[in-house]
């Protein structure tokens, strides 16, 4: 059976990203792997948790929503309490981004990256990493502009692709029917330089 868009084994869908999607947030994109597409927002603020105030650092952070008609039926908003997979997902980037960030010179300064996910065929956590990656890296740029930083804390970026085994064989990037039918589903997040930041897995039968 062959992919979608007939797509080899080993070929990532097409990525599209859109600088500036959110034109009053610090930094933003919209990014579009394959059908999924996600809206990246990256906010200044000036201040950091309470239990970070004495460190001399600041920090990065992320968070994640699905639109409820994202996908082939309407989901529930997540309204009162974020579930388990919400939570998950929100600290997969947030442990991403944070590995690529120098917390040193963003000292007593908050990131917090959001993650909106417009319409989902797959591979929203990885979208999600890369689409972030894009929006914090604008936004620092953006201050360095301004002045408020004296050098970029994030000299690499970092991305990330899912890779599974579908009926016996082994594919880059699955969308969601392949997803949802894969033997084995992996998330890889790697810098740059290809320095793997993490890999999440999981397997069927």
């Amino acid at each position: 059976m062959g992919r979608f868009g007939g797509r080899r084994p080993g070929q990532l869908r097409n990525l599209e990203v859109e600088m500036g999607a959110s034109p009053f947030a610090e930094g933003s994109c919209l990014i579009s792997t394959g059908r999924t597409r996600v809206l990246c927002t990256a906010s200044i603020l000036d201040e950091v948790p309470p239990w970070r105030e004495k460190s001399g650092k600041g920090w990065v952070t992320a968070e994640y929503n699905m639109l409820p008609r994202a996908t082939h039926t309407r989901s529930r908003r997540e309204r009162n309490r974020i579930s388990g997979r919400t939570q998950e997902i929100q600290r997969l980037i947030g442990r991403a981004l944070r590995s690529v960030v120098d917390m040193g010179v963003i000292s007593g300064k908050t990131v917090i990256v959001d993650c909106d996910v417009i319409q989902a065929d797959g591979g929203t956590r990885t979208a999600c990493v890369t689409g972030a990656a894009v929006a914090l890296q604008s936004a620092f740029k953006q201050m360095i502009r301004e002045g408020s930083l004296s050098r970029n804390p994030m000299p690499l970026m970092v991305a990330g692709v899912s890779v599974g085994i579908v009926k016996g064989r082994v594919l880059l990037d699955l969308d969601y029917s392949e997803d949802s039918t894969a033997q084995v589903d992996l998330n890889v997040i790697a810098t740059a330089k290809g320095k793997l930041v993490e890999v999440q897995g999981t397997a069927e039968g």
